[in-house]
């Protein structure tokens, strides 16, 4: 198995020694798209990282850099501009509806070793009523394979016929599939609005995942923000949140995504999985167009530069759901 360093600034090289690659990330769920990366934290080195967050206060927020001049000045800039963009109003008796089109990464491993691999599109169509107690109503196309990168793999898929598995559900406080609040596994309303306190926050919950600590803790901004629901003054904390994290970005200035155009904000991960975690931001209004992770090195059938994952979202108020 081989392991690589994390590097620190050398005054605090003595705090977080021997952070290494490549251990499980979790499980998926209905917030986080599967990723394939695979990270091992050494107990001594999750012990010391986890002493440095363990406070609102100290933490690793601010003192080892962070994202780039104009990648701060755009997530910055976003901030303001959500804070003074007021969220849609849900009288009683509508619903927030959240369309989003999805990108997930398959693939699937025979007993002969032999590995496929494409891409699935899925639809989804969420409703939440202005009580948030009440029903929730979601449409899920079920995934469809959309993109293969070579013959065989499209080939086994229509000989094994994959077929999307499309669903109407209903929960109340969207608590599906018999979760409590199934569809976002975050507490929205205690996390803190102080971007400083938010990234700590961030970065404990996130401890031992991903490839790295900043990395993971983009992750978990870009996934909080694509489930549509990020009121406008935690938006604005992610964003400057963002802003605090070292190696981000703007990886494009005219990112389009399923039509729409925006900045690209990003990180790039050097580990054994060469990925590229961006967010795509409506600069002139604060929103988020969505989310992709991008492989920066070819990765089996799939080239460099192939977005594996991907969300577009867009939001706004009807009187009516299914």
């Amino acid at each position: 198995m081989n392991l690589s360093e994390v590097t620190y600034p050398e005054d605090t090289k003595n705090r977080v020694q021997n952070l290494l690659v490549q251990e499980a990330r979790r499980k998926p769920n209905l917030l986080r798209r599967p990723r394939r990366t695979q990270v091992w934290l050494v107990t001594a080195a999750a012990a010391a990282v986890a002493a440095l967050i363990a406070g609102d206060v100290v933490g690793l927020a601010g003192w080892r850099g962070g994202a780039t001049a104009q990648a701060a000045e755009v997530l910055n800039n976003a901030a303001e501009t959500a804070i003074m963009t007021a969220d849609p109003v849900v009288n009683p008796g509508q619903y927030l509806r959240v369309k989003s089109t999805n990108v997930w990464s398959s693939a699937s491993t025979e007993a002969d070793g032999s590995t496929y691999e494409w891409l699935d599109t899925e639809k989804l169509d969420l409703y939440i009523p202005a009580d948030r107690s009440d029903e929730w109503v979601w449409l899920r196309s079920g995934r469809v394979p959309t993109t293969f990168f070579d013959a065989k793999s499209k080939e086994y898929v229509e000989k094994n016929g994959y077929q999307p598995f499309p669903e109407l559900l209903r929960a109340p406080n969207g608590s599906f599939y018999g979760g409590p609040g199934g569809w976002v596994h975050t507490d929205m309303s205690a996390l803190p609005r102080d971007p400083y306190r938010l990234l700590n926050s961030i970065y404990k919950q996130t401890l031992g995942k991903g490839q790295s600590v900043d990395g993971e803790a983009l992750v978990f901004i870009a996934d909080l923000l694509r489930t549509g629901v990020v009121p406008a003054d935690l938006r604005a904390a992610l964003y400057k949140a963002a802003a605090m994290i070292p190696g981000v970005t703007i990886t494009e200035k005219q990112a389009n995504l399923d039509g729409r155009t925006g900045i690209a904000i990003g990180r790039t991960e050097e580990g054994p999985s060469k990925t590229r975690q961006e967010i795509i931001i409506d600069a002139a209004t604060g929103l988020l167009i969505g989310e992709r992770a991008i492989l920066t090195e070819p990765q089996g059938s799939i080239p460099a530069g192939t977005a594996i994952g991907w969300t577009a979202i867009e939001t706004s108020v009807t009187n009516t759901a299914p």
